[in-house]
């Protein structure tokens, strides 16, 4: 199948949207499904406002049309809700060309924590956006519910993956981990305001707080929480690395519709906490994390389970199985037999 990807989430961003998407496409690749992912870097584009490493590109209806014309594809995905994927739904619609779209992000809810616009103005949007797509692809059964709730029906399961062969247990822990003052408390994803870090950073459990990433509130908390440990960004065996030096994997989103961090953590054999909501709720199980409204109680429970269990379980998500449903959600716009 010719797979045409539209994305206004692309590299060099570093967020759960890109990686799922670059899995996802080097598993179709290796199986010989020709991906044409066209993204902001093919135009010009301005910084977000509040979010300048997010680029919005200045895509035209027809330049987004004609490079999906000249990629001639079987179907055509559209996995954001910005401005070139806009331009792309508008393409679609105008020639006749049926498409999925994705919900991987709880948009109206970033929307609201940034701006402070009520979420359900923003869920109009959401419905405008995603009720002409023949699928709306979401990870989890509380994400698919709650489109439903919100008016979209035509949803289908696209799970998420793991690189096993970079995240597991038997990784030596990190350098600028080793020696902390236990147990070792880490979160890693954006430092932004959306991911409610501060809400741990707070917790008042002992050990050391460690946090890996990046983003626009980084020195802000570094400031304000200077006995934690800022390491910035990682990737691949570096990360995974610093996931098995961790004592517990702390998640404290409540704005996810995932969280791949979490099963990375899982697959290294780290327990997690977290809150009870979306993305937790759907991905931990009793033995393998603790759930509760008071984080730093959940951090404690966390810390009681068993290793070898997380990490079992962690191995069950994986991006074969991932690109697997991916494609069976598609909906192609004629045979293979026509497009040949």
């Amino acid at each position: 199948m010719r797979i045409a990807i539209v994305t206004d989430a692309w590299e060099p961003q570093v967020n759960g949207v890109v990686r799922t998407l670059k899995s996802v496409r080097q598993v179709l690749e290796e199986q010989g499904h020709p991906i044409e992912v066209i993204s902001p870097d093919l135009f010009h584009s301005l910084p977000c406002p509040t979010y300048p490493e997010i680029r919005l590109a200045l895509a035209r209806t027809a330049s987004v049309g004609a490079l999906l014309e000249r990629f001639d594809p079987t179907a055509i995905h559209l996995a954001t809700e910005g401005p070139l994927c806009i331009a792309a739904r508008r393409w679609c619609l105008r020639e006749g060309m049926p498409f999925t779209t994705a919900y991987h992000t709880q948009f109206p809810d970033y929307v609201s924590a940034r701006s402070g616009v009520p979420a359900e103005w923003i869920w109009r949007y959401i419905r405008w956006f995603h009720a002409p797509s023949q699928a709306i692809l979401a990870s989890t059964p509380s994400i698919r519910q709650s489109l439903v709730d919100h008016g979209l029906a035509q949803v289908k399961h696209w799970g998420r993956g793991v690189d096993l062969s970079n995240f597991r247990p038997d990784l030596e822990p990190h350098a600028a981990m080793a020696g902390l003052p236990g147990p070792v408390q880490l979160y890693v994803g954006r430092v932004a305001v959306e991911k409610n870090l501060e809400a741990f950073l707070r917790t008042d459990h002992p050990g050391t707080k460690v946090v890996v990433g990046d983003g626009p509130a980084r020195a802000g908390l570094a400031a304000q929480f200077p006995d934690v440990h800022f390491l910035g960004p990682m990737f691949g065996q570096e990360l995974a690395s610093a996931y098995v030096a961790a004592d517990v994997f702390v998640f404290p989103s409540k704005t996810d519709t995932f969280g791949l961090v979490m099963i990375e953590a899982l697959a290294c054999g780290v327990p997690v906490a977290a809150y009870p909501v979306t993305g937790p709720i759907d991905v931990l199980t009793p033995q393998t994390g603790a759930m509760d409204e008071d984080l730093g109680r959940a951090i404690a429970e966390a810390l009681t389970r068993d290793r070898t269990a997380c990490a079992e379980y962690g191995r069950t998500f994986t991006w074969e199985a991932s690109a697997r449903q991916f494609l069976q959600a598609l909906y192609p716009m004629r045979s293979e037999t026509e497009a040949a």
